[in-house]
């Protein structure tokens, strides 16, 4: 049996998933906690590796492995190939001003034509410009900049500060991909090339940045300490997003969307979305296509927020909501409890209206609330589609999705057929097709199991009257611009 191993290192931990290559079929997994925190020093990272490969029995047997990761973090090296600072990962809001300053300087339409993007403080190129104004000594130091999958991978392969790694500090050797290289505000999806003007104008000077590998490519070979398989093949990794799509068996049609303390709409499409307005982020994909990607920031925890105001689980949260007929009678809830990133609307609060004394139910309530956040999310959709973005299918994954009421109310929420994957860590399970098509040139088809197709059920009252509710929020945003 041929052994592919894929490596998901994510904000909260490390797993590790060893498949089958002729089946696909899971053999063994392996898990471990990162620390807490927004800014990380990437050792923990690599500890954490090294336990997620021990729970899984090691990968002295595999033949070729690949890292999914969080996207955007900003890794830092000098010469020697140390890090300089912790990490800022996706998640670090430190660099918004330096977000708003890019955007001064070379204006959205020209971000978005040159990188697809406009920046956000998730992305790289904030970080880069935040450390060049709040820590410029350690600015002056950084000799290559590398993303959390792409500096695990160099790590994975041999490479790192001489007196830790058995190939020494070449910082030449560090790769990435299209999709994580898409996230970084600097790399053009048009050229395929890096933008070392705008890294320039991030960092205050160039710098190594990793080689930008294409689907199937190998990073390397031999994996020093881990794999007993002399020959085994390095794959050249992915961003977490691009990697579940892989998971997924993602092509062309297939719309994501994942609601789990945050929520995610990508689909894939042949061409680079460029959205000046910054709702859409013009990702790239792993198969050689492109992800647009729309995130809100309010997705899972809206039904955590239900569940405590009226004290029942989540499964009779389910029950009262599919109790209450299709637009909760009236009942409407507008989710931005935490404001919200699409659209664009940090100081928002949530609301609920349309109520009457009539109306005012524990089942109205409940389904309001996963009504709105569903419709939080087709609103995304629907600027992915502006974007070129056209669904086949929605593929509904994460935590919230296994609830029967989400299900259904998905399928009347959307206009198109939902299908519910098997839980699962997809994200692990993509690197691990990306190791497999690296290894045999040809990218994988493994089953995926469904445990749920909604045909589509839409009712158009719950999107119309979710519109007229959040109006409000809408039109004080264009008025403050």
């Amino acid at each position: 049996m041929t052994l592919v191993a894929g490596i998901d290192s994510s904000t909260q931990s490390c797993k590790v998933v060893v498949r089958d290559l002729d089946t696909g079929e899971v053999q063994r997994t392996g898990r471990a906690s990162h620390p807490d925190g927004t800014s990380v020093d990437p050792q923990a990272w690599w500890v954490a590796l090294g336990e997620a490969i021990d729970s899984a029995g090691g990968l002295h047997d595999v033949s070729a492995v690949s890292v999914g990761g969080q996207q955007h973090g900003m890794v830092v090296l000098d010469a020697d190939g140390r890090v300089i600072r912790d990490a800022l990962l996706w998640n670090d809001t430190r660099s918004a001003d330096a977000a708003v300053a890019l955007i001064e300087e070379w204006g959205a339409e020209t971000l978005v034509a040159r990188t697809g993007l406009v920046p956000v403080a998730s992305f790289t190129s904030t970080k880069l410009r935040w450390l060049r104004d709040n820590e410029p000594d350690s600015a002056e130091q950084v000799a290559a900049v590398a993303l959390p999958h792409d500096w695990l991978t160099w790590r994975l392969r041999g490479y790192g500060p001489a007196d830790e790694s058995p190939l020494g500090p070449d910082l030449e050797q560090l790769t990435t991909d299209r999709s994580d290289a898409s996230g970084t505000g600097y790399w053009n999806p048009h050229t395929d090339e890096y933008d070392r003007e705008l890294l320039a104008s991030a960092l205050g000077h160039d710098a190594v940045l990793p080689r930008v590998l294409g689907p199937g490519e190998v990073a390397g070979t031999g994996i020093p300490g881990v794999s007993s398989t002399a020959d085994a093949v390095v794959g050249p990794g992915a961003g977490d997003n691009a990697a579940a799509a892989l998971g997924l068996g993602a092509e062309a049609g297939d719309v994501i969307v994942s609601i789990g303390t945050s929520g995610t709409v990508s689909g894939i499409m042949p061409t680079p979305a460029q959205d000046a307005s910054g709702a859409v982020a013009g990702f790239a994909d792993a198969s050689g296509q492109f992800l647009p990607l729309v995130a809100t920031m309010n997705a899972a925890r809206v039904l955590d927020a239900f569940t405590q105001t009226l004290d029942v689980s989540y499964e009779e949260l389910g029950a009262l909501a599919l109790s209450s007929p299709p637009g909760a009678d009236g009942v409407v809830l507008v989710p931005y409890f935490e404001g919200e990133r699409t659209p664009n609307l940090p100081d928002a609060t949530a609301s609920v209206s349309g109520m009457t004394l009539a109306n005012t139910t524990r089942p109205n309530l409940a389904r309001a609330a996963i009504e709105g956040m569903l419709c939080s999310l087709a609103d995304g959709l629907d600027a992915a589609r502006a974007q070129g973005l056209t669904p086949r299918r929605l593929l509904l994954v994460g935590g919230a999705a296994q609830s029967p009421a989400v299900q259904a109310i998905a399928a009347q929420v959307f206009d198109a057929p939902v299908e519910v994957p098997e839980p699962a860590e997809y994200v692990a399970l993509g690197a691990a097709a990306q190791a497999a098509w690296v290894l045999t040139g040809q990218r994988p088809d493994w089953p995926l199991t469904v445990v749920a197709a909604l045909p589509q059920d839409t009712r158009p009252i719950i999107r119309s009257q979710y519109a007229i509710a959040a109006l409000k929020w809408k039109d004080s945003a264009v008025m403050s611009s």
